[in-house]
């Protein structure tokens, strides 16, 4: 497992934590941050996706909830909102990342984490906001 997927898992752990305990996402960060238990230090990748997100957030849920016609994000497993989230802020707003590794790794990690349908959706979803990146851009 390269280094980024090692972030981006930790960072779908953060966002994933906060959204079941419905804590504040950088509260968590914060925590894992000072307590990382029994894990290595975050990495700093993991602190980008984090607060990245969370620098996107309302742009992000309206994003998802444009691409996803057929669940909405509230009813999204936890695991591929977390994704999702992921994915997007890859995407959109961290050029970095060539979109097509960013939808890759989403999928690799719904396959492992997630119930049997998360990745073809995520792929799904993610594909619809990368063919739309233009369109997404240019509201920002």
């Amino acid at each position: 497992m390269s280094a980024r997927t090692k972030a981006r898992k930790r960072a779908l752990d953060i966002l994933f934590e906060a959204d079941q305990r419905g804590a504040n996402v950088l509260d968590v960060l914060e925590e894992r941050v000072a307590l990382p238990g029994r894990e290595s230090a975050l990495p700093e990748y993991a602190s980008q996706i984090v607060t990245g997100v969370v620098a996107h957030w309302t742009r992000i849920q309206e994003i998802l909830q444009s691409v996803s016609t057929e669940w909405t994000v509230e009813r999204m497993p936890a695991v591929d909102r977390a994704l999702l989230r992921i994915g997007v802020w890859e995407i959109l707003f961290h050029d970095a990342v060539p979109t097509a590794v960013a939808i890759d790794e989403a999928v690799e990690l719904a396959t492992s984490l997630s119930t049997p349908e998360s990745p073809s959706f995520i792929n799904g979803v993610l594909g619809a906001v990368a063919r739309d990146a233009p369109a997404w851009r240019s509201h920002d």
